[in-house]
């Protein structure tokens, strides 16, 4: 009989769990809450607090709202939107990661300072990412999006840079492009770097290679929007080409499960524990 392990590292990083713990507090108060986007990029947590009473909204029903609470999660928002909540006396629950939080301030901060006008501030993210929509923001729009080396190639070399990254980035990757930066950058000019990208997920890549590598089958579980998940399953997939990713219990292949010794299930930053467990739970039964 297979053995069946879930990795302990997995599941909501402290962002997330902070979020969820607000949106759980306020619709225990009675009233109604919304969440201006997916509170987490899985789509099983935000139907179990769509059944608690949670009201997911986008940017154009937000502005349409007023007198009422809206949560605004992890991911961070642009300052729009908090003149938006003033304007029409909307009560904000903030609940934006602290890691993430701190990188808009340093990012409007180098924005507003004066001292080199030409200078490009860049930031390695996901384009149209909601984090990077709010980093984006802090700078009127003018931050320069670069999602791969290839794209970092583009950059204007002539012109002083200031390289930021989404938080839940490729460590490796960002190396490289600040490598690639200082070998490009015209001498006379300067080029500094911010190596913005929150520990909590980036040990999670040693972390979940290890545990993939000693497993004979993976499922890893994620929803298919979240960028920090599709990160760690290619890194899964580097130590383990068996490695297979599900969101929910449906997307079980049982053939994959015949004969196999060890398995293993873990997921993003995004994928909550319970989920894993009722994943583990499935394949059990499978087996047995």
């Amino acid at each position: 009989m297979a053995n069946v392990e879930i990795d302990k590292s997995s599941g909501f990083c402290f962002g997330v769990v902070t979020a969820i713990h607000k949106a759980e507090e306020e619709l225990a108060k009675g009233g109604t809450l919304y969440c201006l986007g997916d509170i987490v990029h899985n789509s099983r947590e935000v139907e179990r607090l769509k059944a608690m009473g949670l009201i997911t909204i986008n940017h154009e029903e937000f502005s349409r709202l007023h007198h009422a609470k809206v949560l605004l999660r992890a991911h961070g928002e642009p300052p729009e939107t908090y003149e938006t909540a003033r304007k029409n006396q909307i009560e904000i629950i903030d609940a934006t990661c602290p890691v993430v939080l701190q990188l808009q301030k340093r990012i409007k901060q180098e924005y507003n300072r004066t001292d080199d006008p030409e200078k490009q501030i860049v930031i390695y993210g996901k384009s149209g990412h909601a984090e990077v929509l709010g980093l984006v923001g802090q700078t009127a729009g003018k931050a320069i999006v670069i999602e791969s080396l290839e794209e970092a190639k583009q950059l204007d070399f002539n012109k002083s840079i200031r390289l930021y990254s989404q938080t839940t980035k490729s460590l490796h990757e960002f190396r490289e492009i600040v490598e690639y930066i200082q070998a490009h950058i015209a001498p006379h000019l300067t080029f500094q770097y911010y190596d913005t990208i929150c520990r909590q997920v980036a040990n999670r890549i040693p972390n979940i290679r290890e545990f993939a590598a000693s497993h004979d089958l993976i499922f890893f579980v994620s929803g298919k929007k979240s960028s920090n998940g599709k990160m760690l399953f290619s890194e899964c997939l580097k130590v383990n080409p068996n490695s297979h990713l599900i969101d929910n219990v449906e997307e079980i292949d049982p053939t994959l499960i015949a004969g196999t010794r060890s398995i293993g299930v873990c997921g993003a930053t995004s994928t909550p524990k319970w989920l894993m467990e009722e994943i583990m739970q499935a394949i059990e039964t499978k087996i047995g």
